[in-house]
Protein backbone atom coordinates (compact mmCIF):
# COMPACT_ATOMS: atom_id res chain seq x y z
CA UNK A 1 0.00 0.00 0.00
CA UNK A 2 0.96 4.07 -0.19
CA UNK A 3 3.33 4.48 2.39
CA UNK A 4 2.02 8.30 2.49
CA UNK A 5 -1.77 7.54 2.67
CA UNK A 6 -0.48 4.89 5.79
CA UNK A 7 1.64 7.78 7.16
CA UNK A 8 -1.59 10.12 7.18
CA UNK A 9 -3.08 7.98 9.20
CA UNK A 10 -0.86 7.08 11.64
CA UNK A 11 -0.71 11.35 12.06
CA UNK A 12 -4.70 11.53 12.58
CA UNK A 13 -4.51 8.59 15.77
CA UNK A 14 -1.34 10.37 17.00
CA UNK A 15 -3.45 13.21 17.49
CA UNK A 16 -2.08 17.10 17.29
CA UNK A 17 -0.71 19.89 20.23
CA UNK A 18 -2.31 22.94 20.71
CA UNK A 19 -0.14 24.50 18.43
CA UNK A 20 -0.62 22.31 15.82
CA UNK A 21 -4.27 22.78 16.56
CA UNK A 22 -4.10 26.41 15.81
CA UNK A 23 -2.26 25.81 12.93
CA UNK A 24 -4.48 23.11 11.71
CA UNK A 25 -7.31 25.76 12.06
CA UNK A 26 -5.43 28.07 10.35
CA UNK A 27 -5.13 25.69 7.46
CA UNK A 28 -8.61 24.49 7.36
CA UNK A 29 -9.41 28.15 6.90
CA UNK A 30 -7.60 28.64 3.94
CA UNK A 31 -9.04 25.39 2.41
CA UNK A 32 -12.19 27.00 2.98
CA UNK A 33 -11.57 30.45 1.51
CA UNK A 34 -9.86 28.84 -1.74
CA UNK A 35 -13.22 26.33 -2.14
CA UNK A 36 -15.13 29.23 -2.34
CA UNK A 37 -13.29 31.25 -4.27
CA UNK A 38 -12.44 27.88 -6.63
CA UNK A 39 -15.49 26.07 -6.23
CA UNK A 40 -18.51 28.18 -7.59
CA UNK A 41 -19.58 30.10 -4.53
CA UNK A 42 -20.18 30.57 -0.82
CA UNK A 43 -23.35 28.14 -0.78
CA UNK A 44 -22.13 24.89 0.11
CA UNK A 45 -25.23 23.26 -0.87
CA UNK A 46 -24.17 24.32 -5.30
CA UNK A 47 -20.20 23.97 -3.91
CA UNK A 48 -18.84 20.66 -3.34
CA UNK A 49 -15.31 21.58 -2.74
CA UNK A 50 -16.97 24.03 0.12
CA UNK A 51 -18.78 21.04 1.81
CA UNK A 52 -15.80 18.75 1.91
CA UNK A 53 -13.99 22.21 3.51
CA UNK A 54 -16.71 22.68 5.78
CA UNK A 55 -16.76 19.09 6.62
CA UNK A 56 -12.86 18.76 7.66
CA UNK A 57 -13.64 21.88 9.62
CA UNK A 58 -16.18 20.60 11.69
CA UNK A 59 -14.30 17.86 12.20
CA UNK A 60 -11.83 18.97 14.59
CA UNK A 61 -14.36 21.35 16.14
CA UNK A 62 -13.94 24.46 14.23
CA UNK A 63 -16.31 27.49 15.31
CA UNK A 64 -19.08 28.01 13.60
CA UNK A 65 -18.27 31.58 13.51
CA UNK A 66 -14.52 30.87 12.21
CA UNK A 67 -15.78 29.06 9.26
CA UNK A 68 -17.90 31.89 8.27
CA UNK A 69 -15.19 34.53 8.50
CA UNK A 70 -12.88 31.89 6.69
CA UNK A 71 -16.64 31.74 3.46
CA UNK A 72 -16.73 35.61 3.46
CA UNK A 73 -12.79 36.22 2.87
CA UNK A 74 -13.18 34.13 0.17
CA UNK A 75 -16.49 36.11 -1.05
CA UNK A 76 -14.24 39.13 -1.14
CA UNK A 77 -15.65 40.76 2.05
CA UNK A 78 -13.98 42.08 4.82
CA UNK A 79 -11.02 43.90 2.97
CA UNK A 80 -8.50 40.91 3.73
CA UNK A 81 -5.80 40.24 1.28
CA UNK A 82 -7.07 37.51 -1.33
CA UNK A 83 -5.55 34.10 -0.88
CA UNK A 84 -4.65 31.50 -3.57
CA UNK A 85 -3.63 28.51 -4.20
CA UNK A 86 0.00 27.62 -5.52
CA UNK A 87 1.92 24.48 -6.20
CA UNK A 88 5.40 23.36 -6.23
CA UNK A 89 7.14 20.45 -7.30
CA UNK A 90 10.60 18.66 -6.45
CA UNK A 91 12.00 15.33 -4.97
CA UNK A 92 12.87 14.95 -1.57
CA UNK A 93 15.52 12.23 -0.02
CA UNK A 94 16.04 8.67 -2.01
CA UNK A 95 14.80 11.00 -4.95
CA UNK A 96 10.90 10.46 -3.81
CA UNK A 97 8.57 12.63 -5.97
CA UNK A 98 6.47 15.56 -4.25
CA UNK A 99 3.87 17.91 -4.71
CA UNK A 100 3.13 20.84 -2.49
CA UNK A 101 0.04 22.16 -2.19
CA UNK A 102 0.03 26.08 -0.69
CA UNK A 103 -2.41 28.72 0.24
CA UNK A 104 -1.10 32.31 0.34
CA UNK A 105 -1.74 36.16 -0.18
CA UNK A 106 2.00 36.55 -1.06
CA UNK A 107 3.64 34.36 -3.27
CA UNK A 108 7.03 36.28 -3.25
CA UNK A 109 6.85 35.10 0.70
CA UNK A 110 6.04 31.38 -0.09
CA UNK A 111 7.99 30.44 -3.16
CA UNK A 112 11.35 30.83 -1.68
CA UNK A 113 10.38 29.72 1.99
CA UNK A 114 9.20 26.59 0.28
CA UNK A 115 11.88 26.20 -2.00
CA UNK A 116 14.52 26.79 0.86
CA UNK A 117 12.86 24.20 3.41
CA UNK A 118 12.90 21.36 0.34
CA UNK A 119 16.65 22.36 -0.23
CA UNK A 120 17.86 22.60 3.41
CA UNK A 121 16.16 19.46 4.30
CA UNK A 122 18.11 17.19 1.30
CA UNK A 123 15.55 17.79 -1.73
CA UNK A 124 15.50 19.49 -4.90
CA UNK A 125 13.26 21.91 -6.10
CA UNK A 126 11.79 21.07 -9.82
CA UNK A 127 9.58 22.76 -11.92
CA UNK A 128 6.03 22.59 -12.40
CA UNK A 129 5.59 19.47 -14.39
CA UNK A 130 8.65 17.21 -13.26
CA UNK A 131 6.52 14.89 -11.18
CA UNK A 132 3.12 15.52 -11.39
CA UNK A 133 2.74 13.03 -14.24
CA UNK A 134 3.25 10.43 -11.36
CA UNK A 135 0.16 11.33 -10.06
CA UNK A 136 -3.33 11.33 -10.62
CA UNK A 137 -6.57 13.55 -8.94
CA UNK A 138 -8.69 11.21 -7.17
CA UNK A 139 -11.36 11.34 -4.59
CA UNK A 140 -10.43 9.62 -0.98
CA UNK A 141 -12.79 8.27 1.55
CA UNK A 142 -11.33 7.39 5.08
CA UNK A 143 -13.83 4.40 6.55
CA UNK A 144 -13.36 3.09 10.18
CA UNK A 145 -13.47 -0.98 9.94
CA UNK A 146 -15.16 -0.90 13.32
CA UNK A 147 -15.50 -4.94 12.79
CA UNK A 148 -15.56 -4.86 9.38
CA UNK A 149 -13.43 -6.72 7.17
CA UNK A 150 -11.42 -5.40 4.08
CA UNK A 151 -14.10 -7.20 1.87
CA UNK A 152 -16.32 -5.42 3.68
CA UNK A 153 -15.80 -2.26 2.83
CA UNK A 154 -14.38 -3.04 -0.83
CA UNK A 155 -17.83 -4.78 -1.57
CA UNK A 156 -19.95 -1.90 -0.10
CA UNK A 157 -17.55 0.73 -1.72
CA UNK A 158 -17.61 -0.66 -5.47
CA UNK A 159 -21.26 -0.96 -4.95
CA UNK A 160 -21.28 2.54 -4.72
CA UNK A 161 -19.43 3.54 -7.48
CA UNK A 162 -15.76 3.32 -5.89
CA UNK A 163 -12.48 2.36 -8.09
CA UNK A 164 -10.39 0.87 -5.33
CA UNK A 165 -9.64 0.45 -2.13
CA UNK A 166 -6.44 0.09 0.41
CA UNK A 167 -5.88 -1.75 3.55
CA UNK A 168 -4.78 0.66 6.37
CA UNK A 169 -4.75 -0.74 9.39
CA UNK A 170 -7.71 0.40 11.34
CA UNK A 171 -9.17 1.74 8.47
CA UNK A 172 -9.42 1.71 4.31
CA UNK A 173 -8.84 4.23 2.36
CA UNK A 174 -11.43 4.61 -0.49
CA UNK A 175 -10.79 5.69 -3.76
CA UNK A 176 -13.12 7.05 -6.54
CA UNK A 177 -13.05 9.86 -9.19
CA UNK A 178 -13.07 13.50 -7.47
CA UNK A 179 -16.78 14.09 -8.59
CA UNK A 180 -17.67 10.76 -7.05
CA UNK A 181 -16.22 11.29 -3.40
CA UNK A 182 -19.46 12.42 -1.90
CA UNK A 183 -21.87 10.64 -3.31
CA UNK A 184 -19.59 7.32 -2.42
CA UNK A 185 -19.32 8.67 0.95
CA UNK A 186 -22.95 9.47 1.49
CA UNK A 187 -23.92 5.86 0.21
CA UNK A 188 -21.04 4.25 2.70
CA UNK A 189 -22.66 6.40 5.63
CA UNK A 190 -26.09 4.83 4.57
CA UNK A 191 -24.80 1.39 4.63
CA UNK A 192 -23.77 2.00 7.91
CA UNK A 193 -19.71 2.67 8.24
CA UNK A 194 -17.94 5.47 10.15
CA UNK A 195 -16.48 7.81 7.26
CA UNK A 196 -13.32 9.49 9.27
CA UNK A 197 -12.65 11.57 6.40
CA UNK A 198 -13.28 12.82 3.08
CA UNK A 199 -11.22 14.83 1.10
CA UNK A 200 -9.61 15.08 -2.87
CA UNK A 201 -6.27 13.35 -3.04
CA UNK A 202 -3.26 13.25 -5.35
CA UNK A 203 -2.74 9.39 -5.65
CA UNK A 204 1.19 8.28 -6.91
CA UNK A 205 0.72 5.82 -9.86
CA UNK A 206 4.96 4.63 -9.77
CA UNK A 207 6.35 4.46 -5.62
CA UNK A 208 9.53 4.44 -4.31
CA UNK A 209 10.31 1.26 -2.45
CA UNK A 210 12.24 2.39 1.20
CA UNK A 211 13.02 -0.69 3.19
CA UNK A 212 15.87 1.07 5.41
CA UNK A 213 14.58 1.99 8.49
CA UNK A 214 17.07 5.46 9.12
CA UNK A 215 16.05 6.00 5.20
CA UNK A 216 12.44 5.76 6.24
CA UNK A 217 12.88 8.30 8.96
CA UNK A 218 14.48 11.03 6.38
CA UNK A 219 12.01 10.79 3.86
CA UNK A 220 9.34 11.46 6.65
CA UNK A 221 10.95 13.77 8.73
CA UNK A 222 11.37 15.46 5.45
CA UNK A 223 7.66 15.62 4.72
CA UNK A 224 6.68 16.99 8.12
CA UNK A 225 9.35 19.54 7.62
CA UNK A 226 6.93 20.91 4.68
CA UNK A 227 4.01 20.14 6.29
CA UNK A 228 4.90 22.65 9.60
CA UNK A 229 5.41 25.37 7.12
CA UNK A 230 2.19 27.94 7.70
CA UNK A 231 1.28 28.25 4.16
CA UNK A 232 1.89 24.46 3.49
CA UNK A 233 -1.89 23.10 2.69
CA UNK A 234 -0.63 19.44 1.78
CA UNK A 235 2.38 17.36 0.74
CA UNK A 236 1.95 14.26 -1.46
CA UNK A 237 4.58 11.93 -2.24
CA UNK A 238 5.37 8.51 -4.00
CA UNK A 239 7.26 6.71 -1.07
CA UNK A 240 6.23 3.12 -0.76
CA UNK A 241 7.65 1.86 3.13
CA UNK A 242 6.94 -1.13 5.29
CA UNK A 243 4.07 -0.58 7.90
CA UNK A 244 6.64 -2.27 10.16
CA UNK A 245 9.06 0.72 9.39
CA UNK A 246 6.30 3.23 9.95
CA UNK A 247 5.40 2.26 13.49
Amino acid sequence: MSGHSKWSTIKRQKGVTDAKRSQAFTKIANAITIAVREGGGGDPASNFKLRLAIEAARAVNVPKDNIQRSIDRGLGKGGAAAIETVVYEGYGPSKVAIIVEAATDNKNRTTPEIRGAIEKNGGTFASLGAVSWCFVDVGMITVAKDGNSLDDVFEAAVEAGADDVEDAGESVEVYTKPGDVEKVKNALVEKGFTIQGAELFKKPTTTVAISDKAQAEKVLGFVEKLEDLDDVQKVYSNFDIPDNLLS
